[in-house]
C-alpha cells in the first residue's frame, strides 16, 4: 500500500480490519473487552466497509503486530527498553512512530471514564487502595477531581500518593488495563447499590429548625467553640434568603429600615416573584420606585454578587431576630394550625 493510502486509513477501519482477519471466534473474544459504543462502532464499520484488498489487509495487520510487539516489549522493560529493541529491527523512525502511537492511545483512552465520575464517588473506591494505584489514578484525573480526592485522604496516605505521583515516569500498558478494569468494576458494583444522600449540613438545620430556640441556641453556641466554619454552614442553611417571605409583614418592614438600597437591588436581581413581591408589598412608595429605578439600568451582575448581597440581608435579618427586633419563622409555615 502507498503511503497516501496508509494515511487515509482510518484507525476504525484498521481496527475493523484486524477484526475481519482474526476470524470469527478470536474475534469474539477480543469484543469481551471492548466498551458497548467501541462494538457498536466497530460492527459498523464491518457491516459497511467495502471488500478489502490483500495490501490494505497485510500493511494493516504488520502495524498491528508491530504495536503489539511494542507493548510486549515495554511490559517486560519499559518504554525505553522497547524504543531500543524496536530501532534495532525496524529502525529510528518506525520505531518512533510506534511508541508515540501507543503513549497517545495510553494517554487518550486510559480511564476515560473518570472524568464523569464524582470525586466524592471516585474518592469511596479508592480509599481503601494501594497508595501506587490511587497515584496512579490521581495521574489520569482533571486537577480539580484530584484535588478533590487528595484533600479527603489520610494525612500520612497523602503524602505517600503524592511522593509517588511526583516520581511516576512510565506505567506498563498491562498494569494500567489491570487497574482500569479494577475500578470499573467497582463503580459499576456502586452504581448497582442505591445510593442515598443521608444527612447532611441541610438535613441538620432542618431538624435544629425544628427544635426549641434554647436548644437551638445551646447546639450552635457549643459547636462554634468546637468548628466555626462548620457553625457558620449549618447556620447559613437553617435561614436562607428565600425565606425572607415567611416572616410577617411588620417583621419584613423592620428588616427593610436595616438594610442598604443599593444591596436590595442586587439582591432582588434574578430572585423568585415570592420573595420579590414580599419586599415590594412592604416598601415605602419611595423606596420601591427608587429600587425599580435602580433595578432598570442594573445589567450584567455576577451571581456570585447576588449571592454575597442576599447573604448580607440574611445576616441582617438574623442578628435582628437575635436581639428579638423580629421573628423568624421556624419550620415550615404550612405545619402551623390556626
Amino acid at each position: 500500500m502507498s503511503p497516501r493510502v496508509e494515511k487515509q486509513t482510518s484507525a476504525l477501519r484498521k481496527a475493523a480490519t484486524v477484526v475481519v482477519s482474526l476470524g470469527v471466534e478470536t474475534a469474539s473474544e477480543v469484543f469481551k473487552y471492548l466498551h458497548e459504543d467501541e462494538i457498536e462502532k466497530l460492527t459498523t464499520e464491518i457491516a459497511t466497509m467495502p471488500a478489502l484488498s490483500a495490501d490494505e489487509v497485510e500493511t494493516t495487520m504488520e502495524e498491528f503486530y508491530n504495536l503489539c510487539l511494542a507493548q510486549t516489549y515495554i511490559i517486560e522493560g519499559g518504554i525505553e527498553y522497547a524504543r531500543a529493541i524496536l530501532e534495532k529491527s525496524l529502525g529510528v523512525t518506525a520505531a518512533t512512530t510506534i511508541i508515540n502511537k501507543i503513549a497517545k492511545a495510553l494517554q487518550v483512552k486510559a480511564f476515560d471514564f473518570i472524568y464523569k465520575i464524582d470525586p466524592k464517588q471516585l474518592l469511596i473506591i479508592l480509599q481503601n487502595e494501594h497508595p501506587q494505584t490511587i497515584a496512579l489514578i490521581l495521574s489520569y484525573c482533571t486537577p480539580d477531581q484530584a484535588s478533590a480526592i487528595l484533600s479527603e485522604l489520610p494525612r500520612d496516605v497523602q503524602i505517600d500518593v503524592v511522593e509517588r505521583v511526583a516520581k511516576m515516569d512510565s506505567t506498563s500498558p498491562e498494569i494500567i488495563r489491570d487497574v482500569e478494569r479494577l475500578i470499573e468494576r467497582k463503580l459499576l458494583l456502586s452504581e448497582s447499590v442505591d445510593m442515598t444522600e443521608i444527612g447532611g449540613k441541610k438535613f441538620i438545620a432542618s431538624v435544629l429548625n425544628s427544635t426549641d430556640r434554647g436548644t437551638e441556641k445551646y447546639i450552635m453556641e457549643e459547636l462554634y467553640k468546637k468548628d466555626p466554619v462548620l457553625s457558620e454552614e449549618i447556620r447559613n442553611c437553617m435561614f436562607v434568603f428565600e425565606d425572607i417571605a415567611l416572616l410577617d409583614p411588620i417583621d419584613i418592614q423592620k428588616l427593610l429600615q436595616n438594610v442598604d438600597v443599593a444591596d436590595l437591588t442586587v439582591a432582588l436581581k434574578g430572585a423568585s416573584m415570592d420573595i420579590v413581591e414580599a419586599f415590594y408589598d412592604n416598601m415605602s412608595t419611595r423606596m420601591r420606585e427608587t429600587v425599580e429605578e435602580e433595578t432598570k439600568y442594573l445589567r450584567g451582575v455576577r451571581l456570585s454578587d447576588v449571592e454575597e448581597r442576599q447573604q448580607k440581608i440574611v445576616n441582617i435579618a438574623r442578628k435582628l431576630a437575635d436581639q428579638g427586633e423580629i421573628h423568624i419563622v421556624r419550620g415550615r409555615k404550612d405545619d402551623i394550625i390556626v
